[in-house]
């Protein structure tokens, strides 16, 4: 039966025509379903496999493989009754030996199904593949042995050899299985790699991978890893006391290499163990006496006194007092006095004394009297003039001459990034303000007006410098702080890139080209910017001469010989500027400002400010902490303002004085797409975390074409001399390859903190295993042995029709970068003046330009504004550099409020002066009414 009918139908009427009548009852009008259909199976060296088919109800089962019949003497089958169901129930099996799935040559691997008959029609199995077992001898890469310094990062790649069915990857350390459940410190992941974060000494030993299957079991060469621990110095001993009692000496103080000591190899400490430095103790001088004093006039007493002081010299430095009487007393009178040893012109009669007694108390009574009905005028005058309500500008008037413009942004709306699709909340966030470039005057007015505001200010001593109290003002502003034409409204349109006024910065750069800018300037000052560097040069109103100009210019050097001629551990916090020209003649200093990338902490940093001389060498100028009359520096936590009075090359650099100094890096993670292949590239930078600095680094991935991939973060870099290292974590395995060996990069500590404002980075090539993968997602970590780490978190589309120029949120396009007159400064000319004419004078007190430097934080170092000839305009430029990005005088005007109370209380009025009333005070030397004061509000003003 079965020779005659291969074909489908004739198989299925042999299957009814063998049923025998005794056959076991079925379900008449149900297909067959499989209760066990047959598995994958995998042959191991020459032992054949079986396939199991068991299927109800069934007629009969069949097995076909590879698209033909199985022969039915091959089929091993047996029926039997479900208790349960009380249905035939039918199971087949057949074996398939090495032989048969050597032989079979098709485009799948060997394959069987089952196909089980009933009275109703047939039912088909899923396919089973055979497939032979093996597993090769040789690794396709052996672990490595390597040295790790402790905490450091252990990375042991392995590859296991080529098998069926893939081998499973262990590892084991001196001959005992590594599990990563039992110790959070490793990880031993999907690619088979062990990794352990942070190496440990314990960790030290001989590791081995192991790869296995149904097949054998193999083992990798041996790789040894030591961890090892490099020396470290204890802190330093106390000073020594001075070996000399008297004159210059010698101190000393030590330390030793054993926090910790040096293991496994590790180096010894760099660095001396003992430092001596000189000391003077001072030599005791002895006190000695003045001339006398002369003699007082006889007392009544009849004795007359007089005295000197051991002032030459005063003792000092544990030298002896004076010896003898500081005072002598002698007799006057040669002994002539009369009763109670009174004078004898002296004694009067007893009715004089009482007459003078009565004109005494005549006379307090009368100017007590006075002072009553004074004081009882003084208030009547006031009652009857307060109803006028006179209207005198507020604040606002500060306000009025000078806003800059803001706006806002989140991390979605950063403009820079690859997928940032959505708005940015223009309501909350960090504030970026915009004083990189300027605005062309001749586009429209520099300024939007104030939004919708009302500031009230009481204080009576603001109203002599247009301030005055109880007024209102009220300005309309637009709704939105967003510029709505950033490149009409900010810079010019005009290519830069044909005028070749742009250069970049760092390594990066096509060339060396410095980045300048240069304005012509007046007696009435004006402001230049290097735009987005964070640089920018204040020349104050009067600080040129009258008919007088000067063509100024800022200079950024890009070179890199200058910035390592710095000696020993200095390093560059900042760019190098350069404002001229050297023949620069100005009546007041200029205030320069400098962005930096050092957490400000005097006691880990030693931060100097140098100029360089005319053959080309460093000297030191000023440290930020010291006083110094011939310049002045200020250090904000992101910048540095420094008041200059000679042209020149300015560098602000630093001297870790300890480990915990920390300097600023930026890191960002740029990505493109390699032309024509199937490789894409990750860029990780890290740069001190200046403006200039990253400027450089944006510009060159212009020109490469990439994309940002994550907003740039901040890592706190310390001073302890460890590495940084940058890893790639959670590559999607099955969709994208990395290089081998490529994984973990490190910088070394002097690469690192010796970058001096010149970039670092390094690349990651990712290969897709197909052309149609376009997504990319994974973790950049970037962290300091010993110190912080922070994660970039990656997620792009690759597809190479996506590729872009880098958008840029800064403005490198700017053509407008000097601005002359009083549209360049915040405080108007009229406000400036009548501070400078107020606090400039002296009184009582002292000079109140003091009291001003207090109250605006500003109260270190005065000796340097002490020596201008207006100390408050100095003050009042140094404000002007140090706020120059936050547009408000909300911290001015609270400092003049602040004073004008003080002086209401401390200067009381002449009875003869002309009162004032709440628009003219006599403490502060001006005495104006609100309209005069009022002249000097912005036009908007309704109040």
């Amino acid at each position: 039966c079965w020779w005659g009918h291969n074909s489908f139908h004739g198989l299925l009427r042999c299957a009814a025509g063998n049923a025998q009548p005794d056959a076991l009852p079925s379900v008449q009008g149900t297909l067959p379903h499989f209760i066990q259909e047959p598995e994958d199976a995998y042959i191991v060296k020459s032992n054949p496999i079986k396939l199991r088919c068991r299927a109800a109800p069934a007629l009969q089962i069949f097995f076909k493989c590879n698209g033909e019949w199985v022969h039915q003497n091959e089929h091993f089958s047996q029926e039997y009754k479900d208790l349960n169901t009380g249905l035939k129930v039918r199971e087949v099996m057949i074996n398939v030996s090495r032989q048969q799935v050597e032989d079979f040559h098709g485009p799948e691997d060997y394959w069987c199904l089952c196909v089980a008959w009933s009275h109703l029609g047939t039912s088909k199995s899923r396919k089973a593949t055979v497939r032979i077992a093996y597993l090769r001898k040789n690794f396709e890469q052996d672990p490595q042995g390597k040295e790790v310094p402790i905490n450091g990062m252990i990375v042991l790649h392995c590859r296991p050899p080529e098998g069926v069915p893939a081998a499973e990857v262990e590892w084991l350390k001196n001959e005992e299985l590594v599990s990563s459940l039992t110790d959070d410190n490793i990880d031993t992941r999907a690619d088979h790699n062990l990794i352990i974060n942070e190496a440990r000494l314990s960790d030290s030993g001989n590791y081995t991978c192991l790869a296995s299957n149904i097949v054998a079991n193999r083992r990798s060469a041996t790789a040894t890893v030591i961890v090892f621990v490099n020396g470290g110095w204890s802190l330093w001993t106390e000073w020594s006391a001075c070996n000399v009692p008297c004159g210059r000496g010698i101190q000393k103080r030590s330390r030793t290499c054993t926090n910790p000591a040096p293991l496994n190899g590790g180096a010894f400490c760099e660095g001396m163990s003992v430092q001596k430095i000189a000391c003077s103790a001072l030599c005791p001088i002895d006190g000695g006496w003045d001339e006398w004093s002369e003699w007082t006039a006889c007392s009544s007493q009849c004795e007359r006194q007089r005295s000197r002081e051991c002032n030459s010299p005063a003792p000092r430095h544990r030298g002896k007092m004076c010896d003898g009487n500081s005072e002598a007393t002698e007799n006057c009178t040669d002994g002539l006095c009369t009763q109670n040893r009174k004078l004898l012109h002296d004694v009067k009669p007893q009715s004089m004394d009482s007459s003078n007694d009565v004109a005494l108390y005549s006379g307090l009574g009368a100017g007590i009297i006075a002072v009553a009905i004074l004081v009882v005028a003084v208030m009547l005058y006031r009652k009857n003039h307060s109803e006028y309500g006179v209207d005198v500008i507020d604040s606002s008037a500060l306000t009025g001459g000078f806003q800059s413009f803001n706006f806002k942004t989140t991390r979605q709306g950063n403009p820079l990034l690859l997928n940032s699709s959505m708005q940015p909340d223009l309501t909350v966030g960090r504030t970026y303000s915009t004083p990189l470039c300027f605005q062309d005057g001749t586009d429209k007015e520099l300024f939007d007006p104030l939004p919708d505001i009302k500031v009230k200010v009481q204080s009576s001593f603001m109203v002599s410098l247009g301030v005055a109290e109880r007024a209102e003002f009220h300005a309309k502003g637009p709704a939105e702080t967003f510029p709505r034409d950033l490149s009409r409204d900010y810079c010019s349109t005009m290519d830069r890139r044909k005028k070749g006024t742009l250069t970049l910065n760092g390594p990066f750069s096509a060339s060396k080209e410095h980045l300048r800018t240069s304005g012509v300037f007046g007696y009435p000052g004006g402001r230049l910017v290097v735009p987005n560097t964070g640089v920018s040069l204040l020349v104050p109103h009067g600080a040129v001469a009258e008919n007088m100009s000067w063509e100024m210019y800022m200079v950024i050097n890009q070179g890199e010989a200058s910035v390592q001629t710095f000696d020993g551990c200095e390093v560059l916090l900042g760019p190098e500027v350069t404002y001229g020209p050297p023949g620069l003649d100005l009546l007041c200093p200029v205030a320069m400002t400098i962005a930096h990338c050092a957490e400000v902490d005097a006691e880990n940093w030693n931060i100097q400010l140098k100029r360089k001389t005319p053959d080309s060498k460093w000297e030191d100028v000023m440290s930020v902490d010291e006083e110094s009359t011939s310049c002045y520096c200020l250090m904000d936590s992101a910048s540095c303002h420094l008041l200059l009075d000679q042209p020149g090359s300015y560098a602000l650099v630093g001297e870790p004085l300890t480990q915990a100094a920390v300097k600023r890096l930026k890191l960002a993670v740029f990505g493109s797409m390699e032309a024509g292949s199937v490789s894409y590239s990750l860029r990780v930078y890290c740069v001190d975390d200046t403006p200039h600095a990253f400027q450089g680094v944006v510009a060159a991935e212009k020109t490469r074409g990439g994309q940002l991939l994550e907003e740039p973060k901040m890592l706190p870099f310390r001073a302890n001399t460890f590495s940084l290292q940058v890893s790639i974590q959670d590559v999607p395995q099955f969709l994208w390859s990395i290089k081998p060996f490529t994984t973990c990069q490190e910088f070394s500590f002097p690469q690192v903190w010796c970058s001096n404002q010149q970039p670092l980075h390094c690349a990651f090539s990712l290969e897709r295993y197909s052309p149609a993968t376009s997504q990319l997602s994974c973790k950049i970590s970037v962290r300091q042995v010993k110190g912080h780490e922070q994660i970039l978190q990656v997620y792009t589309a690759v597809a190479e029709t996506e590729k872009e120029s880098v958008p840029f949120f800064m403005q490198t396009d700017c053509t407008v970068t000097s601005q002359t007159g009083p549209k360049a400064f915040k405080i108007p000319l009229s406000i400036r003046q009548r501070i400078c004419a107020t606090f400039d004078t002296a009184n009582a007190k002292g000079k109140d330009w003091q009291l001003l430097a207090q109250k605006l934080h500003l109260d270190r170092n005065l000796g340097f504004f002490a020596k201008q000839q207006s100390p408050s305009a100095v003050i009042l430029s140094l404000w002007e550099a140090r706020h120059q990005d936050t547009a408000d005088l909300d911290s001015l005007a609270s400092a003049l409020e602040e004073i004008g109370k003080i002086h209401s209380r401390s200067s009381p009025k002449e009875a003869d002066e002309p009162e004032c009333d709440l628009g003219r005070i006599q403490a502060a030397g001006l005495c104006e009414t609100a309209e005069e004061a009022a002249a000097v509000a912005t036009p908007e003003h309704t109040g």
